[in-house]
């Protein structure tokens, strides 16, 4: 306690007395480096107690955000990722679903095309039977048609040179026996000649 006390007087005056009031940084005095000691223990004593904490934790807890916006950003991005890849596999899906919609279109309509041509080709293929058929009825047609001018103009011609007329009854049925004994095809016009008689 004693050298407390010493320290804290004040030193003795210079024996000269020029240099009464000033002291150089080389020669310092005890007194202010003990107060200086002193007041930096205790600011320090207080700022340890008081304010370090508080700045310790806040760096702390700054440290700790800046660590978690960091973590946000890496999930975001991994997040972002997945998500582009996720958009990039719906894009190549819905391209190729387009792909097979455009080929289910194609072959549709290649159907539809080939379904078309058979049921025209079947009604080109109807339309000649009937056609056909037609042609042959009225070929028949004409051929009884003749058959029946050529039995009136055979009795005509016969009752003419006989100079008589005969039964037409015995007569008309002589005639279309006879008719019936020749082949259609020397009564039958023939393509492009016209009718025969």
């Amino acid at each position: 306690m004693h050298f407390l006390l010493l320290l804290l007087q004040e030193p003795p005056a210079p024996a000269d007395g020029a240099a009464a009031g000033s002291t150089g940084l080389l020669n310092p005095s005890t007194g202010v480096m003990v107060w200086t000691l002193l007041i930096f223990a205790l600011v320090w004593f207080i700022l340890a107690k008081f304010a370090f904490p508080r700045i310790t934790e806040a760096v702390r807890a700054r440290e700790q955000a800046l660590q978690e916006a960091i973590d946000a950003a890496q999930r975001d991005r991994e997040e972002s990722s997945r998500l582009l890849d996720e958009q990039r596999r719906a894009i190549a899906q819905a391209r190729d679903e387009a792909q097979r919609i455009i080929a289910e279109g194609r072959a549709a309509g290649e159907q539809v095309r080939t379904k078309m041509l058979d049921e025209t080709h079947a009604e080109q293929a109807d339309l000649l039977e009937r056609a056909r058929r037609e042609i042959g009825a009225e070929r028949d047609r004409a051929i009884a048609d003749l058959r029946r001018e050529a039995v009136d103009l055979a009795i005509a011609g016969a009752s003419r040179v006989i100079e008589r007329n005969l039964d037409d009854q015995t007569n008309r049925q002589l005639v279309e026996s006879y008719l019936a004994s020749i082949p259609t095809s020397r009564i039958a016009p023939k393509p492009g000649t016209g009718a025969a008689v």
